[in-house]
């Protein structure tokens, strides 16, 4: 009490001088501030420490500011006094209630004063923290945003910009934009695209060319694609633990592509030339979530997204891995040990150009389900179980470049129906040092007119994939195995080639693979041989067309190494023999009868190089080759193709 009474008995005198260098606990000066009535007084901060007398709800002595008639709190409001400058009795009582009246809305903004020096971190938006119509009195301080009290000066913190999207944000969900619990999270990615590559080119019926005789051309090719993105997410929630009660997303894509060929091969009609420059708008994610109820004390929980969203069935993306229309019920179970999810796709069609969303139905609809487990039998190995069920409905369809894609331009055209269910079962992680991957799907269906076969066929196909690796240090060592079955006899009743419904996979060295990374045709047919970013030969288009199960599958055996070279450069090299499993189905399509069914070798070196040590601007390159054996080269050619290809994305 002594040195209390020394404290306020140094800022009296202070008061009295003139003399303004009282200081408080915080080190932060009072603020000078004018009242309605333009009597000067001095606030005090209301960001205090607790009286060391520890009295509950109690503030401090020591934010009592001296006045020429006596103490005044800092946030009383200013009471009538006699004439004589003496207080009145009710106030002078500890006990008596405070006489102050109701203060008006432009008043409350005194009750709460921040220190000028006190600072919220990063940037928080035009919120401020002021209080307006509440009631306060000696014992509480009210202050009605507690995202914005602020810091004392530190050079630890930093103040931010709305341009920094590395500190506190409100354009990043740090601060709320409405109340305490609502956020916004808003990004904008420039994903950049430039890549050359050859794969077997037909020349066409008017060739480029004068004097090209030969059935396939040149086929080097230029690819340029420039997408700007778009991701705004209103939702409320207010910890990361905590589900979101509910959120909005939308992600738009304004996607720009050029491509540059050699033969006549961009449009069908070929006075456009080998030239082709195409622009498509589409939306990526446009969906709303809503948090249904938390089902155990853990925050384990049920909600559901309904719009275009993101959705992958399995660990790789080996059936189902798309952005599209659908309705989805999520949650976890047994404190995250349990993820499930139950989802129903209206598909729409792709942009034959941009691989993006159209607006046009499919009439295709996906049913899919599946249920993760982490450490099951062991901890870091994690199971998924899965289910799906894929309605690919009669209809006939044209991409962009007016080429048919439904049916398949296969065989006599007819339009069917395709109904195939899947089951499938796969893990991932490591047991001990051995790190382990795999999945295996079984597709059971019906085709109503497979126009391969041109007649009805029951499905029965099989898909299995296992890759095991070892970590050594900053490396990795891995081999793996894929196998997709194909169809032995192709006129026969029953399809046993594999199809996915629409996969990306992420296996064999997956974008920096030629194989996995190129599209290209099926000889001297119309359809596609496999479809870009895809493993399988299924003699379709994976965006537009229809599943087909008449296909020759594929084995693929793959030997990789991936190193961590710095913090910020990572080297993935990988060597693959490809080989297809049964060539019955090709040599009845193109009627060249015993063709080989070897491939060849695929090999490839991708870097991804993040010069900041996060997601802001990445640099990712590869190059990649096939030199083939015996079963391409009587497809197509013996020469060797090449892919090369630099990305460049900023991210905010």
């Amino acid at each position: 009490m002594l040195i209390a009474l020394s404290v306020f008995a140094f800022a009296a005198a202070g008061e009295e001088t003139g003399d303004s260098s009282f200081v408080s606990p915080q080190d932060a000066k009072p603020k000078k501030d004018v009242r309605p009535d333009d009597a000067s007084v001095d606030i005090m901060p209301a960001a205090i420490p607790v009286d060391v007398t520890n009295e509950p709800n109690k503030i401090p002595d020591a934010a009592k500011v001296p006045d020429a008639a006596g103490p005044k709190t800092a946030s009383d409001k200013d009471v009538p006094v006699a004439e004589s400058g003496e207080k009145s009795k009710a106030e002078g009582d500890a006990n008596a209630k405070s006489q102050r009246e109701d203060p008006d809305e432009e008043e409350m903004e005194y009750l709460y004063v921040k220190p000028p020096d006190m600072k919220p971190l990063g940037y928080t938006g035009w919120k401020t923290n002021k209080v307006t119509k509440s009631h306060s009195t000696d014992d509480i301080l009210p202050i009605p945003d507690r995202w914005r009290v602020g810091f004392s000066p530190d050079t630890r913190r930093y103040s931010g910009s709305i341009i920094d999207p590395y500190h506190q944000n409100i354009l990043k969900g740090d601060y709320p934009i409405i109340g305490q619990s609502i956020f916004f999270n808003g990004g904008a990615i420039s994903d950049t695209l430039a890549e050359g590559h050859s794969v077997p080119t037909p020349s066409g019926v008017t060739s480029q060319r004068s004097g090209s005789l030969a059935f396939f051309g040149r086929g080097d090719q230029a690819v340029v694609q420039q997408n700007f993105i778009l991701e705004l997410e209103l939702f409320k929630g207010e910890t990361d633990f905590k589900p979101k009660e509910w959120a909005i997303q939308v992600t738009p894509v304004f996607n720009m592509n050029y491509v540059d060929t050699q033969e006549n091969v961009t449009n069908i009609d070929p006075r456009n030339g080998n030239e082709r420059f195409d622009y498509h708008i589409a939306f990526q994610e446009l969906f709303g979530e809503y948090h249904f109820r938390d089902i155990s004390p853990n925050y384990d929980f049920i909600s559901s997204r309904t719009g275009i969203q993101f959705f992958n069935e399995d660990f790789r993306g080996f059936l189902f891995a798309d952005n599209n229309l659908g309705a989805r019920v999520f949650g976890i179970y047994e404190s995250n040990r349990l993820q499930y999810n139950l989802a129903y796709f209206e598909q729409l069609n792709k942009d034959t150009n941009s691989g993006l969303n159209t607006f046009d139905l499919k009439h295709q609809h996906v049913v899919m389900g599946n249920v993760f487990r982490q450490d099951t039998f062991w901890q870091g190995y994690n199971m998924v179980f899965n289910l799906a069920f894929n309605d690919d409905e009669k209809s006939l369809d044209y991409n962009t470049d007016g080429i048919i894609v439904r049916p398949t331009p296969i065989g006599d055209l007819s339009e069917h129906q395709v109904k195939v269910g899947y089951a499938g079962f796969g893990g991932e992680g490591h047991i001990g040092r051995l790190n382990i991957s795999h999945q295996f799907y079984e597709a059971v269906g019906r085709d109503t007119h497979n126009p391969l076969a041109s007649r009805e066929q029951n499905i029965n196909a099989q898909m299995f994939d296992v890759e095991a690796s070892v970590d050594v240090d900053w490396m990795k060592f891995k081999l793996s195995y894929f196998y997709a079955s194909g169809d032995k006899n192709p006129t026969s009743g029953t399809a046993t080639g594999f199809d996915s419904i629409i996969d990306d996979p992420n296996f064999a060295g997956g974008q920096f693979s030629y194989w996995v990374r190129q599209g290209f045709g099926a000889g001297n047919a119309l359809t596609d041989l496999k479809s870009r970013s895809s493993l399988l030969p299924d003699l379709r288009d994976k965006g537009e067309g229809q599943a087909n199960f008449d296909n020759p599958g594929l084995q693929l055996f793959n030997a990789g190494y991936v190193a961590e070279l710095t913090q910020k450069l990572t080297a993935n090299l990988n060597l693959n023999y490809l080989r297809f499993d049964n060539t019955s189905s090709l040599e009845l399509l193109l009627h060249q009868n015993n063709l080989n069914k070897s491939i060849g070798y695929d090999y490839s070196l991708g870097m991804e190089y993040r010069p900041f040590l996060n997601n802001q601007i990445i640099f990712t390159g590869g190059i990649a080759g096939l030199t083939p054996t015996e079963g391409f080269k009587q497809l197509y050619s013996g020469k060797t193709l090449y892919s090369a290809f630099l990305g460049l994305t900023f991210r905010y």
